[in-house]
């Protein structure tokens, strides 16, 4: 409801959660599935609603009474030189329900000189930049700021502690298909938190696909747990063209370590929106592929095999406008035979 009640207290819309959101919770429960609820620092949330400045410890108490799963805390209503502090004592609330509640919080996106060292410490996850809207531009936008931030974004991305580029936004209405894959396989590159935003109820199949493709998945949450960054320095070959850093109309090509070391997935981003598919071709050295001991190769959205391929190996593929080709180079043994790997439970956040 838009008032707390008389002792203080947040209170369910009677209308939206007739039964409360204790009830809620036992439901979700009890089909396995988590529930989050979302908060602010702030007086009011940004929809108008209660915030919990003053009420921190009687809200963390509350949320944890309701048991739910995950908190994303906003900051609208609050002033910036006081997050550091609020988001550090909700943390602290939080921690002392005894409850495993995941913390997201909000202040990087407020504060641009947000303390990350603080954030690692007491938040598992954060917003660092504006909300997504349900476009192709808001996907490549965040994509920049991701490759203009990797020096102070990657480091502090690992187990427990994610950068979060905002939801997906699959199966609405402003992604084609091949730029639904860009965004799928940019956030698996990411290490980035997999929050979709659609209708389950009405979303198309080949939508779905994507959302629930387990390789993109288990890169995405891959126990390692490394943040990818872009790939600029060695040249490559596009059209007998070096290959520049992403422009507007350019290729773009970003690495991340996975599951068993050694190994990588590689993503080739084509921004380009006119004409024909791309052609991409490359020694996989030039891709930081360089174990003697070689790789095996495939195609994470086609399942398309490469087999067996050392390093100075020429790979190549043709990447759609506005569109993404996803490869796993999995480390081998140094002989032409595949080496299985055994699959990893993901990362609970």
């Amino acid at each position: 409801m838009k008032n707390r009640a008389s002792d203080g207290s947040l209170v369910a819309d009677t209308k939206r959660f007739p039964h409360g959101i204790k009830f809620l919770s036992d439901y979700m429960h009890a089909r396995g599935l988590k529930l989050a609820i979302y908060g602010d620092f702030g007086n009011y949330t940004c929809g108008g609603y209660p915030g919990s400045q003053y009420y921190l410890k009687q809200d963390a108490d509350l949320f944890a009474e309701w048991e739910v799963d995950g908190l994303k805390f906003d900051g609208c209503y609050s002033k910036v030189a006081d997050m550091q502090s609020g988001y550090v004592e909700m943390g602290k609330w939080l921690n002392n329900t005894g409850r495993p509640i995941q913390y997201s919080c909000s202040w990087p996106a407020y504060d641009s000189k947000a303390n990350y060292t603080v954030l690692r410490e007491h938040c598992n996850m954060w917003r660092m930049y504006g909300d997504i809207q349900d476009s192709w531009d808001d996907v490549l936008d965040i994509v920049d700021y991701y490759y203009k931030n990797t020096d102070v974004l990657q480091p502090i991305a690992g187990p427990g502690n994610w950068n979060d580029p905002d939801m997906l936004i699959i199966g609405d209405f402003g992604l084609s298909y091949d730029q639904a894959k860009v965004q799928m396989a940019m956030w698996a590159i990411f290490a980035a938190p997999l929050y979709m935003s659609n209708d389950l109820r009405n979303i198309r199949p080949e939508f779905r696909d994507i959302l629930l493709n387990k390789k993109v998945i288990a890169i995405s949450q891959d126990p390692l747990g490394i943040q990818g960054k872009p790939l600029f320095k060695q040249p490559s070959t596009v059209r007998s063209r070096p290959l520049e850093r992403a422009t507007a109309h350019g290729l773009e090509v970003w690495s991340r370590p996975v599951s068993p070391v050694g190994s990588f997935a590689v993503v080739v981003l084509n921004r380009n929106n006119q004409g024909t598919p791309q052609v991409f071709t490359t020694a996989l050295k030039d891709l930081g592929l360089t174990s003697k001991r070689g790789y095996h190769v495939e195609e994470v959205f086609t399942d398309k095999d490469y087999g067996f391929m050392a390093p100075n190996d020429t790979f190549t593929c043709y990447i759609n406008p506005t569109g993404v080709v996803m490869i796993t180079a999995t480390i081998q043994n140094g002989k032409k035979e595949f080496v299985a790997v055994k699959p990893h439970k993901p990362w609970k956040i």
